[in-house]
């Protein structure tokens, strides 16, 4: 008898999502069953008098073969079903960084920000297995949760196959064709909220011979554009205004090959918080003291991708897809003059570009019964340039100001180069229920230095029994510098002025290398009760590290010299017909000593102390936890609540204390309305934050932090969805 597929739910609002020690060759058994479909389909048409592509038959094999090029063996999968999204407080309107909270060891930080098992970001962004290349950080989320139809979060020792930002893999499956899919079909919504949020979507989605398509728009105003500095329940000046498109059009040039071409594009303008009662630190001629609740300081960023993939096969053995893909992204910070002098001794009008162009394929060959071999390459060319027109005072050696009289200094760079990387993997299966997944990549890079690394890696799944399934794994990982995120402030220009740096270090960032080792289990304790548990271990050397230096809300990258970042993922799931619940809790312990690079962003005690001590990472937090439940009740009625724990981040002198704990508890209330044919309507009430906890993510010291700010206070939103 075969084993079950075990599943360890790893929660959600509303049920259990499933973390997967997967064995691939679930995805051969996919493609078999989708390949046996399409026979039965061309049999069934075999008398016509003009043969056709099985439309459904060919868009199945394709779907189960593209799967079958992204192998999980031996890591952790988290994943989340379109049924689970919808579940969520806010459904489809749930930004994508709160849909990632609801897994172990996904702790949440301000502007959006996520670390998975004590790394800060790291995350790679993948649509139906085509990398999409990281956009310059900000305060807005670039993709959006409405167009998927499955969200994984790939964590762990991953397979060779995965490269470069390796913390998790976040793998977007857009929506499918289903059989009875409508040349047009889709959703509207409205949603309406406290601090004056208003959000208007469209999905449409269809289908008419070979030919598919997908598409999905927002626009989003509301008062809560970035984490308030205050404790206030509103901020000033937070206006936020965030436009988002994506679409897909794929066509089946035959029953085994099609072409696909997508594309998205963010546009996000963000007002920047002020905090009232602050007194200025610097004097401008003629120009009387501004009060700090009059600021007007902004930030615009701006996303834009495209990709165009053909998919193919050979024969019965070899799956192939090719893709080239194209992104430019900005981030604008435009001060306000006579405030950011006043109060900052800089006001820096700041452009970052990042373009990229590229190139990703993958193949997979089934050997032999046994072994199934995967290869690829990617490359990537960058250009992106900085653009820094600043206001400053001059200044002594102590960095007091000298004169009222402020001076312009132009401080512009442009940046290049190319990263390029091949992996080749054998998955093995040695015997039933035990799986051998091996292999190595070798990756190069060459921006503000150049570098390279041959890294094995290795995973191994075994179903002990048919209720309880063991995974380990090593990988070697090589992770670049961030080319949108190295600041290229000259040390030189600032000399002698209010903006001078702290240090005259100025060291080009350099390419982190690690040896990750994961080990994890999978229960089946009864039909309805999933446990989970695994444990990590990160030996890292030139760990790269992420922090807002200076006033722009701008992140800048730099190394430690050592790292040592280790910890355990709980959860647990249970599930009846009409109802079901979860919890997590992940621990983690993340330290490192010396910065190597990017010292200039450092006062020269902090410098010191860090070069003699093992200090936490600011984005350590000991102790995250998440839990929920949701029941479904009669005439259509669903109840749902959720609750996240924090320990605190990092602060003080070196990361040397940490914030206090929080919990913040969100519910929701949803009812379906059936309107005959026309489409169901669903009526959601949500609210965030129920109790209105007063916390801190942030209070604007440790390494890098550059502000303070609070987690969101109670938001209530009403939204209505019409299908169609």
């Amino acid at each position: 008898m075969t084993a079950p597929r075990l599943r360890v739910l790893a929660l959600s609002v509303s049920i259990a999502y499933p973390l997967l020690a997967a064995v691939p060759a679930f995805a051969q058994d996919d493609a078999a069953s989708a390949e046996a479909s399409s026979t039965n389909a061309s049999s069934a048409t075999a008398g016509t008098p003009l043969p056709t592509v099985q439309v459904q038959g060919a868009r199945n094999r394709l779907d189960a073969a593209r799967n079958g090029l992204s192998p999980d063996t031996g890591s952790t999968v988290y994943k989340f079903d379109k049924a689970d999204l919808g579940r969520l407080p806010q459904g489809d309107d749930t930004p994508l960084n709160q849909v990632l909270l609801q897994t172990p060891g996904v702790v949440q930080d301000s502007y959006g920000g996520l670390h998975v098992r004590g790394d800060h970001a790291n995350l790679q962004y993948r649509i139906n297995g085509v990398v999409i290349p990281e956009a310059i950080s900000g305060f807005g989320q670039t993709l959006e949760t409405r167009f998927a139809d499955s969200i994984s979060l790939l964590t762990g020792a991953l397979p060779a196959q995965y490269g470069y930002r390796t913390a998790g893999i976040v793998d977007i499956t857009t929506k499918g064709v289903g059989e009875d899919d409508k040349p047009l079909a889709g959703s509207v919504g409205v949603t309406l909220g406290t601090q004056r949020t208003r959000e208007l979507d469209l999905s449409l989605h269809g289908s008419q011979g070979r030919l598919s398509y997908e598409f999905s728009g927002s626009y989003l105003g509301n008062d809560l554009g970035i984490e308030n500095p205050t404790a206030s329940r509103d901020a000033l000046h937070d206006r936020t205004h965030q436009g988002k498109a994506f679409g897909l059009v794929s066509y089946l040039l035959g029953e085994d090959s099609r072409i696909t071409a997508m594309a998205g594009v963010t546009n996000n303008r963000f007002q920047i918080p002020n905090s009232p009662g602050q007194s200025t630190a610097f004097t401008l001629d003629n120009t009387p003291d501004k009060d700090s609740s009059t600021l007007d300081a902004r930030q615009r960023e701006r996303n834009r991708f495209a990709v165009v993939s053909f998919q193919s096969t050979l024969g019965e053995q070899v799956d192939y897809q090719v893709s080239l893909f194209h992104r430019t992204t900005d981030v604008h910070y435009t001060p306000d003059a006579v405030g950011d002098l006043q109060y900052l001794g800089v006001a820096a009008d700041i452009l970052r570009r990042n373009e990229a162009n590229g190139l990703q394929a993958d193949a997979s060959y089934r050997l032999n019964a046994t072994h199934t071999v995967r290869t690829g390459l990617f490359a990537q060319r960058e250009h992106a340039s900085t653009r820094n027109d600043a206001l400053v005072f001059p200044a002594d050696d102590d960095g007091n100001q000298t004169s009222s009289t402020p001076v312009s200094i132009a401080d512009s760079a442009r940046l290049g180069g190319h990263l390029w990387g091949a992996y080749l993997q054998d998955e093995w299966k040695l015997a039933r229920g035990l799986t051998f997944n091996y292999g190595a990549r070798y990756d190069e890079v060459d921006t503000v230095s150049k570098e390279h690394q041959l890294s094995p890696r290795a995973g191994l799944v075994w179903d002990a029994t048919p209720t309880l399934r063991v995974h380990a794994g090593y990988a070697r990982y090589f992770t670049p510098p961030p080319t949108e995120k190295i600041d290229t402030t000259s040390v030189d220009a600032f000399a002698g002025t209010t903006n001078a740096l702290p240090s005259d270090a100025n060291t080009a960032v350099r390419a982190e290398r690690s040896n990750y080792y994961d080990a994890g289990a999978a229960w089946q304790v009864t039909p309805k009760l999933t446990l989970g548990v695994d444990g990590y271990y990160r030996a890292v050397r030139h760990l790269q590290d992420e922090g807002q230096f200076g006033n722009a809300l701008i992140y800048s990258a730099f190394n430690y010299a050592q790292g040592r970042i280790y910890g355990v993922d709980l959860s647990a799931s249970y599930k009846e017909r009409d109802w079901s619940a979860y919890a997590n809790l992940g621990t983690v312990h993340a330290r490192a000593r010396q910065v190597e690079t990017g010292q200039f962003n450092f006062e020269q005690d902090e410098l010191d102390f860090i070069a003699n001590h093992w200090v936490h990472l600011d984005h350590e937090q000991k102790l995250s936890a998440s839990a929920g439940v949701n029941v479904r009740l009669d005439e259509g009625y669903t109840l749902g609540a959720s609750a996240l724990f924090g320990s605190g981040l990092r602060n003080g002198f070196a990361n040397t204390t940490h914030l206090p704990s929080y919990t913040a508890v969100n519910a929701d209330v949803s009812k379906t309305f059936a309107l005959g044919g026309g489409g169901p309507v669903e009526a959601r009430l949500s609210v965030l934050n129920l109790f209105d906890k007063v916390y801190q993510l942030r209070d604007g010291s440790g390494i890098g932090v550059g502000a303070p700010q609070y987690g969101q206070r109670r938001t209530v939103y009403v939204s209505l969805t019409k299908s169609f």
